[in-house]
């Protein structure tokens, strides 16, 4: 099996995706600067932690992320600020992370041994599309910094990484459900622990297409790069997507799987990105489709709430931009 590295790996996928990949039977090294603690495992959470080995470090330190590499045949790029308020509220920490230090990620791969990268782009590159299928080969008109360097990042391993290092993109829809390292600022996330914990559901607009992905099924996807042979992943992008739905599809079936009485409130459109995205070529190309819904990520929530998993619904650590707030950054 790959000795994996996840740079990045401690954030929401990253979490659930060191145990996918550990009971797959992969040895998985993490290099995170743990600004969420709660992405690690240990023992007490199973067997399969020890084959996680847990490096602590900032992409932007390139003697820590050289040993990192050290000794790995697989690298999956996940580390940036992710998402839009959490980008705005430091653009400079989130330029350093999310673009600076890709160039010189490159070059350490270049010198280093590792002849795998999964780079973990965004469907939201997209901006605001029309038509009825958003596939890789439309042109990107991304709308915020975040977006933009994600496209411009993609850009620099076609010009900047070796040809025999093999490269694939994966552009994920909006992921939902339960992580070990929660969020709650994520659309399905967002609209069921609204209706839990208040009963009203706020709906930004509601006639915005948006992708969503379980987050199981995101786990799976890089799985199925891994395994699959070079010659029909390397140098290709691909969607990851689930099911496309409105805002207010959403809402809808948070209401019905709650059940309970929810009002759902109309506010007027803050984010007005609207596309609904194809996962077409991943499926011709790997076979690959998700097999877990958005109502599952609903359910699941649902249950963990239920169960008291998450304490303090309002805890900094379920929200980005509270973290980073708390940490200074």
């Amino acid at each position: 099996m790959s000795q994996i590295l996840l740079i990045g790996g401690a954030g929401y996928v990253g979490a659930e995706l060191q145990k996918h990949l550990a009971l797959n039977s992969h040895e998985v090294s993490v290099f995170d600067t743990f600004w969420y603690p709660q992405g690690r495992w240990n023992a007490s959470d199973g067997d399969f932690s020890s084959r996680i080995t847990y490096l602590e470090g900032d992409i932007r330190n390139i003697d820590a992320l050289q040993k990192a590499l050290t000794g790995i045949d697989t690298v999956i790029h996940l580390a940036c600020i992710s998402n839009d308020p959490s980008y705005e509220l430091n653009p400079k920490l989130s330029k350093e992370v999310n673009f600076d230090s890709f160039s010189h990620f490159l070059n350490l791969l270049n010198n280093s041994d590792v002849k795998n990268l999964i780079y973990a782009s965004s469907s939201s590159v997209y901006g605001v599309k029309n038509e009825p299928e958003v596939t890789e080969d439309l042109v990107c008109e991304p709308r915020t910094d975040y977006s933009k360097f994600k496209v411009l990042c993609e850009e620099m391993i076609g010009k900047e990484l070796k040809p025999n290092i093999r490269r694939t993109i994966l552009r994920p829809s909006t992921v939902c459900g339960y992580s070990k390292r929660q969020r709650f600022d994520l659309v399905v996330n967002i609209l069921t622990i609204q209706a839990l914990t208040s009963g009203e559901i706020r709906v930004d607009g509601g006639g915005q297409f948006r992708p969503n992905l379980h987050i199981h099924d995101m786990c799976r996807a890089y799985s199925s790069i891994i395994e699959a042979p070079k010659e029909i992943v390397n140098g290709k992008t691909y969607n990851v997507a689930g099911e496309n739905l409105t805002v207010m599809d959403i809402a809808n079936r948070v209401k019905t799987i709650v059940g309970r009485d929810i009002d759902i409130k109309v506010l007027p459109v803050v984010d007005d990105r609207s596309y609904r995205v194809s996962g077409k070529a991943i499926f011709n190309d790997l076979g690959f489709k998700p097999i877990k819904t958005v109502d599952d990520a609903i359910l699941d929530i649902k249950n963990a709430y239920l169960a008291g998993s998450f304490g303090d619904i309002q805890d900094s650590s379920y929200y980005n931009i509270r973290t980073m707030k708390n940490l200074n950054l």
